[in-house]
């Protein structure tokens, strides 16, 4: 997906921002420069690539293939005020997070058992060229007291992507439904305390 940028001088970015512009830098180890991007236009490629996928940067008259790095955001206005891109290199692997869907409904959480989802991204190290959009995750299968890992994403990535994460890490699980452990707890508290007991024939 492409992206129009324009390159910029250094100062306040008042001016950029009341004509729909954000200030933004694309850097590499060799290269850094201040550029502005239309704040709509980066806005519609950022939900659509969001920071996993490739975007061609437009910059006079060259496309550069980057990376959304790191996104600042107006707390106040809740919209985007500068971003970092990071211009890849074909033959040099990136490190990226990319989002994991999940894909089913898990046998357990069918039973009654409610779907504790622990990590929704994984951190890989691969070539910009083979980043996924996405990695889906079978859930169907899981029962009550069951979960997937890290390592279970395996099989969904390239076979020259590197792990970066825990492998050992939980991504979702299914857990007995509150009731259920609510009512366990209750009748654990109810029993009586025994201190002790005798053997079996003790007379007084």
């Amino acid at each position: 997906m492409k992206l129009e940028a324009t390159k910029r001088a250094a100062g306040a970015p008042g001016p950029l921002r009341r004509a729909g512009r954000m200030p933004a830098v694309v850097y590499n180890r060799t290269l850094n420069v201040p550029i502005s991007v239309d704040l709509k236009a980066f806005d519609r490629v950022f939900r659509s690539q969001g920071t996993s996928s490739v975007i061609d940067l437009e910059l006079d008259g060259e496309l550069l293939p980057v990376l959304v790095k790191a996104v600042q955001m107006d707390k106040r206005r809740r919209t985007p005020k500068h971003v970092d891109f990071f211009a890849v290199t074909a033959d040099q692997p990136v490190d990226v997070h990319v989002p994991i869907e999940f894909v089913g409904t898990a046998v357990g959480a069918r039973e009654g058992g409610q779907l504790d989802v622990q990590r929704r991204e994984i951190h890989i190290s691969v070539l910009p060229r083979l980043i996924p959009n996405h990695l889906e995750l079978d859930i169907s299968a899981l029962a009550i007291g069951g979960s997937l890992h890290v390592r279970d994403l395996a099989a969904a990535l390239p076979v020259e992507a590197t792990i970066l994460d825990d492998l050992d890490l939980a991504v979702v699980a299914v857990v007995p439904p509150r009731v259920a452990v609510d009512e366990e707890e209750a009748a654990t508290e109810a029993e009586p305390e025994v201190i002790a007991k005798g053997a079996e024939g003790d007379e007084d």
